[in-house]
């Protein structure tokens, strides 16, 4: 069981994402803050796996708690809520585990705790975040929500379930760098995250793979290792 702190200093925003967290058959003991201080104060009496902090807290904001708790031995994975996505940046410079934005949805809140849960199963070690631009604004998202890679000349296009995002970054240095995270290069237009592939077709005329429900071709030339490496991760291929 997950035991979680929340901090907002507005009640009812506590009450409702506590009653959320409830709802959550993974989520053991919640305890509740309704300032920074007394986050702290918590945090030093109880035994926690997770703290969600509302941002924007006068006197200690929720970025005052995580750097405070970040040089601990064993600190508490970090899930900021907020109602902007000004500080985005800076929450992920603390290894937050994740950004929820208010209001918050069940659904979202589910996928928090599924990070947390995976992070603990993990041994504590988060997740790799990647820098990308967005009209503009300085964005993090996490490597492991990537589902695929299409290049475009010299730089990348990484695409994920929400969004894509444009980085200066060939695909060729994505494939080195990213090998070991699971990633295979199917083409020379793409890179795919094995842990996202839903369907395969390499016996076929034409083949393909399916990344979250984006159909991607396969190029003869690297058909061999495909094979290979769905061997060694005992993934059967589709005919």
């Amino acid at each position: 069981m997950i035991n979680v702190l929340v901090a907002d200093d507005e009640l009812p925003a506590v009450e409702e994402l506590a009653f959320l967290l409830g709802k959550d058959d993974r989520i053991g003991k919640i305890h509740r803050a309704s300032s920074g201080a007394e986050a702290l104060r918590a945090l030093e009496a109880e035994s926690v796996d997770a703290v969600f902090l509302d941002i924007h807290m006068p006197a200690v904001s929720g970025l005052d708690i995580a750097r405070a708790i970040a040089h601990s031995s064993n600190p508490p994975a970090v899930v900021f809520v907020t109602a902007d996505e000004d500080c985005a940046l800076e929450a992920f410079e603390l290894a937050a585990v994740d950004y929820l934005l208010k209001p918050v949805r069940a659904e979202r809140l589910a996928r928090s705790v599924g990070r947390i849960s995976d992070l603990i199963k993990d041994g504590g070690v988060g997740p790799e975040m990647i820098t990308v631009d967005q009209g503009g604004t300085t964005r993090m998202i996490r490597r492991d929500d990537i589902t695929y890679v299409q290049a475009q000349g010299d730089y990348a296009r990484i695409h994920s379930a929400d969004a894509s995002y444009l980085i200066r970054i060939p695909l060729a240095d994505l494939e080195q760098q990213w090998a070991e995270a699971g990633f295979i290069r199917i083409h020379r237009s793409y890179l795919i995250a094995l842990k996202h592939l839903s369907h395969m077709k390499l016996a076929a005329a034409r083949p393909s793979v399916t990344v979250a429900g984006a159909v991607l071709p396969i190029s003869r030339r690297h058909l061999p290792s495909i094979r290979e490496k769905l061997e060694a991760t005992r993934i059967r291929p589709q005919a």
